[in-house]
């Protein structure tokens, strides 16, 4: 079975080596670069047994980009502060949302009406949520989220292109992407918030698809990471109502 890894970052700019990535299953680290080829530096090393390569990286991508800890120990942060960091941001909240649905989109009675083929009025649905998000929007903050969407479009996805009218109405600016398009791009599986691009609240759900626990992320390598695959994902991205009338079209 094939590896699980991860993309941690490189140090050559633009041509992708020398570079580190993660085992995210053994936490193992691979490292790539140019090989070392002088037999009278090759011969200065010691425990090179048959079948290793040595190579040469430079000290500066071990430092950014590799552990920091033997085993990372997550800031697993409480609901009350993560709520608080949608106030406490001062330029831009942006999300990421991969799963093909979400728990607790399903207990609402705006899903059962949707479920059901009536029409949604969004008006006044979670007045305090909305009211806080029209409050933050008028200071001049922006909200954005990237949402994937697998071909066909599972029922709780159509919910949340239906609901992107309400996120809309409140200033936010949502965007779709092809589950494909996402997979190409090499986009993680995690849903999370970056905010000013300094911090990141990952989002752990459970196999049953109900939120787990928020982590907060703050190591500088890490936030780039997820920096990187917000700029990627924004790339191919397009605003909802352009990405609901290509899936009119398809029908």
């Amino acid at each position: 079975m094939a590896r699980r890894l991860r993309f941690n970052g490189t140090g050559s700019g633009v041509n992708g080596c020398p570079s580190v990535h993660e085992d995210l299953d053994s936490g193992e680290v691979i490292v790539h670069g140019p090989l070392l080829t002088d037999p009278d530096d090759i011969g200065q090393l010691r425990h090179l047994n048959e079948g290793e390569v040595p190579i040469v990286v430079p000290r500066e991508l071990l430092v950014d980009f590799g552990p920091k800890e033997v085993t990372r120990v997550p800031d697993i942060i409480g609901l009350d502060e993560f709520d608080r960091l949608f106030t406490q941001f001062k330029h831009t909240a942006w999300r990421l949302e991969t799963r093909s649905r979400y728990a607790s989109d399903e207990v609402t009675d705006t899903y059962a009406q949707f479920t059901r083929g009536e029409p949604v009025n969004w008006d006044g649905v979670d007045a305090e949520w909305c009211a806080e998000r029209l409050e933050q929007t008028a200071l001049g903050k922006r909200f954005e989220r990237a949402r994937v969407v697998d071909s066909p479009p599972t029922a709780g996805q159509l919910y949340l292109l239906d609901n992107a009218r309400r996120n809309n109405a409140v200033g936010e600016r949502v965007f779709n992407l092809w589950r494909e398009e996402a997979d190409r791009l090499g986009l993680p599986a995690e849903d999370f918030w970056i905010f000013d691009s300094r911090l990141v609240a990952l989002l752990n759900f459970d196999n049953a698809d109900n939120l787990l626990n928020v982590e907060l992320i703050t190591e500088p390598a890490a936030v780039l990471r997820f920096a990187q695959a917000r700029d990627a994902a924004m790339h191919l991205a397009v605003p909802y109502y352009q990405f609901a009338a290509q899936l009119t079209a398809k029908e």
